[in-house]
C-alpha cells in the first residue's frame, strides 16, 4: 500500500495546490512580526521544508516547535500554525491550548479530528485537507504546500513557489521510472547496514525526511548530519573501520562552493572507514524543484528497503503501544 501512496504523490502536490488556491486566511487584527508553527512527526515535517524555502524570502522569522509547550514570544503579532493530519496529535493539542491565551494569528491544517473542530468552534481560520491517506507521513505534500499559501495570502511571500511545484511536479512524473530504478540500487547498497545521511544546511529538511521514512517505512535505524556543523564535530568519531555503515551525501550542483568542497574532502576521509558511500545527485533548477526530487527519491528508497527487509511499510504498531500506555496515565 505505501508504495501506492509514494506513487501518487505528484497528484497529491496538484490536489494541494488546488486547496491553497481555494482557502480563505483572513487579515489578522495587529501586525504579525513572527512564524511559530506546532507539530510532529509526518505533520511537523512540512515546517521544517518551508523554513528553508522562505528563508531567502520571508521578511519574518519562521520558527517550529515539536513538543507539548509554546514558547513565551508567541504573542498577539504571532502567525501560529498547528499542523496535525488527524487534528489530534496529543503535543501539537496542548500547544494549540496554549496559543489561545496569547492573542495569535491562529490558523489550522489538518483532516480533521479536534483541531478542526475547535476551529469551527472558536471561529478559526483553518484548511481541511483530504482525510482518505491511511499514512500522515505520506502526506507530506499538503502540510507544505498549505504552509506556503498561508504566509502567501498573508502578504509574506510571493506566489513563485506555486509555479515552482507545478515544474517539479513535471519532473518527478516525467523521471518516475528512473527515479525508482535509481532509489531500488541505493536500497540494494544500504539494506543491511546503518545508513548515515550528509547534506548542506541549506537542505536539511531532505535529510530529516529521509532518515524518518527509513525509520518508519524500513523499520530500521539511521542518522543524518549537516554540513558544515558535522566538520565540527561528528566528522572526528570518523577513526576507525565501520563495515556496517553506509553513507549517503545528498547533494545539490549548486550548493555553496566551500561545502560541496567540504563534502569531497569528507569523504576522502571517511572512505577509509566505510566501503559504502553513496553521492544522490538532485535535480531540477530551483530550491523546491530540488527538494521535492530528493523527497520523492528518498521515498521509494525507503519502499524498497522495506520490501527487501520483508517490513510492513505502512505499520507503526511501536507507536501505536506508546499511544496506547500514554492513554492510561
Amino acid at each position: 500500500m505505501m508504495d501506492q501512496l509514494i506513487s501518487r504523490f505528484p497528484e497529491q502536490l496538484i490536489e494541494a495546490l488546488e486547496i491553497g488556491e481555494n482557502a480563505k486566511i483572513n487579515a489578522h487584527t495587529t501586525d504579525i512580526n513572527k512564524v511559530y508553527v506546532a507539530g510532529l512527526g509526518g505533520s511537523g515535517i512540512g515546517a521544517d521544508f518551508v523554513k528553508e524555502f522562505i528563508r531567502k524570502d520571508s521578511p519574518i522569522p519562521y520558527t517550529i516547535g515539536k513538543g507539548y509547550s509554546i514558547p513565551h514570544y508567541v504573542d498577539e503579532n504571532t502567525l501560529a500554525i498547528c499542523s496535525s493530519y488527524s487534528g489530534n496529535t496529543e503535543e501539537t493539542l496542548n500547544s494549540f491550548n496554549q496559543m489561545l491565551n496569547t492573542g495569535a494569528k491562529i490558523v489550522i491544517i489538518s483532516s480533521g479530528g479536534k483541531l478542526i473542530e475547535a476551529a469551527k468552534e472558536k471561529g478559526l481560520d483553518y484548511i481541511q485537507v483530504p482525510g482518505n491517506w491511511p499514512s500522515p507521513r505520506a502526506c507530506l505534500g499538503y502540510s507544505i504546500v498549505q504552509q506556503l499559501f498561508i504566509m502567501h495570502k498573508l502578504g509574506f511571500i510571493d506566489g513563485s513557489f506555486k509555479q515552482e511545484f507545478r515544474v517539479a511536479i513535471d519532473l518527478i512524473k516525467f523521471d518516475n521510472e528512473a527515479i525508482q530504478k535509481a532509489a531500488k540500487q541505493v536500497a540494494d547498497r544500504i539494506q543491511d547496514k546503518l545508513p548515515i545521511i550528509y547534506v548542506t544546511d541549506r537542505m536539511e529538511a531532505v535529510a530529516v525526511r529521509l532518515r524518518q521514512q527509513i525509520n518508519e517505512n524500513a523499520k530500521m535505524l539511521c542518522w543524518h548530519h549537516v554540513i558544515p556543523e558535522m566538520n565540527h564535530n561528528e566528522l572526528v568519531g570518523w577513526t576507525e573501520k565501520q563495515p556496517d555503515k553506509a553513507v549517503i551525501y545528498l547533494r545539490n550542483r549548486d550548493d555553496f562552493k566551500r561545502n560541496q568542497v567540504r563534502m569531497d574532502i569528507n569523504q576522502e576521509i571517511i572512505s577509509k572507514y566505510s566501503d559504502t558511500i553513496i553521492d544522490i545527485y538532485s535535480k531540477g533548477n530551483t530550491l523546491i524543484e530540488k527538494a521535492i526530487y530528493l523527497v520523492h527519491l528518498g521515498d521509494w528508497i525507503s519502499w524498497y528497503l522495506s520490501e527487501l527487509k520483508g517490513a510492513d511499510a505502512v505499520e507503526i504498531k511501536v507507536i501505536d503501544f506508546l499511544k496506547s500506555e500514554l492513554a492510561k496515565v
